[in-house]
């Protein structure tokens, strides 16, 4: 259930930006934060930790946070109104705590920025580099453009950083991946365009959050060797076919929005090796073929989302079968028929909207003539689905394939008992 409620949160992408902060910002919201690799998101509730009233920090502190001021052109709310005297630990949005063991002789330093939703304009400055023991830096909801700096691979503390909700643009800032411990990134809500970089899904993030940016080109092939949780590519320009390179490596990737693309062909069979995963959407494509079977291997999942495609074919019935289902969205595709199994979804109140398709004897459905000329009929992986289940990740053990390897799942494997 709490995975389902974050879906319905990230699906409104299109319409609102949303902070996405550990801890109380400027604007007040509460965001979220990603529990440690291979779990959920939760809702946070932690509060920013406290500041040291003696303000005794590095000496080098000072003069990065008031060049970082000296670049920022508009400040209606008067945010850095405080911003003045050696005192950083005072600043609106600046918090600070006890140093690393062995690392200052000062009481305190700056380990956190937290500026969300405070309307600034202007950019990043090399010296931000100077606050060695940031481990933080929530941006969300303002005005700042220009590049990422590439100094800020010395911020060796770094683990967050959010950059939504501004006004940055250009091609995927690489400097991001210089950054030596960051886990959450999040660049959503911007103007970011061009191809993203093969080093992305290497890279030991949790959580890879760029949506509604302009972002184009096919998706890296190396996809699935990322060790993340969450990654929403929504709202893009990606085009070109869904990486089919796997490899079972007990992954915990538990969310995957790529709705709102480009995208063509298949949904892969080797899809079914994610069996952590939770929410997958795929709608708002250009999806052709038939769903595969492997999709039962997930027994974890909670909304699955093909709506909006060219889909054909039958609906699965191992699909309707899955344990964990809360939303089940095919609509607007050219299916031809689901079973009884299909029929029984709305007794486990689970949300199930077919309408738009090509079922016979059921209301809202296409006028016949848009059901023939199926498109993608030609495709190779138009196959017939299985009515037998297919053998999943599970049964092929821990460390089955190697990432980089094209892994498919055959209906000849032996069944689960």
């Amino acid at each position: 259930m709490r995975t389902a409620w974050w879906y319905l949160v990230l699906s409104l992408f299109q319409f609102s930006s949303l902070t996405t902060s550990a801890f109380v910002g400027i604007g007040g919201g509460v965001g979220v934060w990603i529990n440690g690799r291979g779990t959920s998101i939760a809702t946070a509730t932690a509060q920013a930790p406290p500041s040291d009233p003696s303000g005794a920090t590095s000496s080098s502190e000072y003069p990065a946070l008031q060049a970082w001021k000296s670049a920022m052109t508009e400040d209606p709310n008067g945010i850095l109104a405080s911003w003045v005297g050696p005192n950083v630990c005072s600043y609106r949005g600046v918090f600070c705590s006890e140093p690393p063991e062995d690392s200052s002789s000062a009481p305190s330093v700056v380990s956190g920025i937290d500026l969300n939703h405070a309307n600034l304009k202007g950019s990043l400055v090399k010296e931000l580099s100077l606050l060695i023991h940031l481990s933080f830096l929530h941006l969300n909801g303002n005005r700042f453009s220009g590049a990422v700096p590439d100094s800020f691979r010395e911020l060796q503390y770094l683990t967050e950083l959010d950059l939504s909700s501004n006004q940055f643009s250009g091609p995927f800032p690489t400097s991001t991946l210089l950054i030596p411990n960051l886990v959450y990134l999040d660049l959503r809500f911007n103007s970011f365009s061009g191809e993203l970089p093969d080093e992305l899904f290497e890279k030991d993030l949790d959580a890879i959050i760029l949506n509604n940016n302009q972002f184009e080109g096919q998706i890296p092939m190396n996809l699935w060797a990322s060790p993340a949780s969450v990654i929403t590519l929504a709202n893009n320009e990606f085009s070109g076919s869904i990486p089919a390179n796997f490899g079972y490596t007990g992954s915990g990737i538990r969310e995957v929005l790529f709705l709102n693309n480009k995208l063509t062909g298949c949904i892969p069979q080797a899809v079914g090796l994610l069996d952590d995963i939770e929410v997958l959407d795929l709608s708002f494509n250009s999806l052709t073929g038939h769903v595969p079977s492997s999709l039962s291997c997930l027994s974890d999942i909670e909304v699955l989302n093909v709506a909006h495609n060219q889909l054909s074919g039958d609906l699965p019935d191992l699909v309707c079968d899955l344990k964990s289902l809360l939303n089940l969205s095919v609509s607007y595709n050219f299916f031809s028929g689901f079973s009884q199994d299909c029929d029984k979804l709305s007794f486990r109140n689970v949300g199930f909207d077919f309408s738009g398709n090509c079922v016979a004897g059921r209301g809202m459905q296409r006028p016949p003539p848009e059901c023939t000329g199926l498109p993608g009929v030609d495709l190779s992986c138009l196959g017939i689905p299985s009515t037998q289940a297919v053998a999943c990740a599970a049964a092929m053990g821990q460390g089955g394939g190697v990432i980089g390897v094209s892994v498919t799942l055959s209906t000849s494997l032996p069944s689960l008992p």
